[in-house]
């Protein structure tokens, strides 16, 4: 688990402090829930997910031209497979 320290503007701290007391949760709870709210929402936008593929075709990308100089300096060495997509599921 990681601890992320985050500031606030007082209004919206004791907004959130009301709301997690009327609610029953713990103000921790109440953040982790808006967060995974959040990250869903993201997760879940077209255009966020077309970013995410070129951003994973970039990391491809260089990593192929750090395998290439990797095998140029130290000879051949042998490439992992491509990433694709499976359709088997686990």
């Amino acid at each position: 688990m990681k601890t992320l320290a985050i500031r606030l503007e007082d209004e919206q701290h004791a907004r959130l402090t009301i709301l997690a007391k009327l609610s029953g949760v713990s103000l921790t709870d109440t953040i982790r829930e808006a967060l995974e709210g959040r990250i869903a929402a993201l997760a879940s936008d077209p255009e966020i997910a077309a970013k995410a593929e070129a951003l994973t075709a970039e990391i491809d990308r260089e990593a192929a031209e750090q395998r290439d100089a990797i095998a140029t300096l130290f000879g051949v060495a042998k490439k992992p497979a491509p990433r694709g997509r499976s359709n088997a599921k686990e």
